[in-house]
């Protein structure tokens, strides 16, 4: 196969697994598994709640302090599931206050 198809598709496959990662969070659930988030990155609309389920054996701290959506759920045991609604368009950034390498950018869309 030649060298520009295969470029091509390696593209596409990584387009198409960007997609199922949108399709995902369209549920508008982010998983806590392996002390890391379940997506890097999220896009929402304005008043849209995502829930955060612990499905990890240790408690996590999810919180923000981006201006307008700012939330600390406090320690979440395993097990436990949470609903935060983004009320301010914008980027924020969501954390683990517990493990700080957790970290998840949610796009807040008009």
């Amino acid at each position: 196969m030649p060298r520009l198809a295969l470029v091509a598709l390696s593209i596409a496959g990584v387009a198409l697994g960007a997609l199922s990662a949108v399709a995902l969070v369209a549920d508008h659930t982010v998983h806590q598994q392996g002390r890391k988030f379940s997506f890097q990155s999220a896009i929402i609309k304005k008043g849209t709640p995502l829930t955060f389920v612990n499905d990890d054996t240790v408690p996590h701290n999810v919180a923000s302090t981006t201006k307008g959506n700012e939330f600390d759920l406090g320690s979440q045991p395993p097990g436990a599931s949470t609903d935060v609604t983004f009320t301010e368009a914008g980027e924020v950034q969501v954390i683990c206050a517990i493990h700080p390498r957790m970290r998840m950018m949610v796009s807040v869309r008009d």
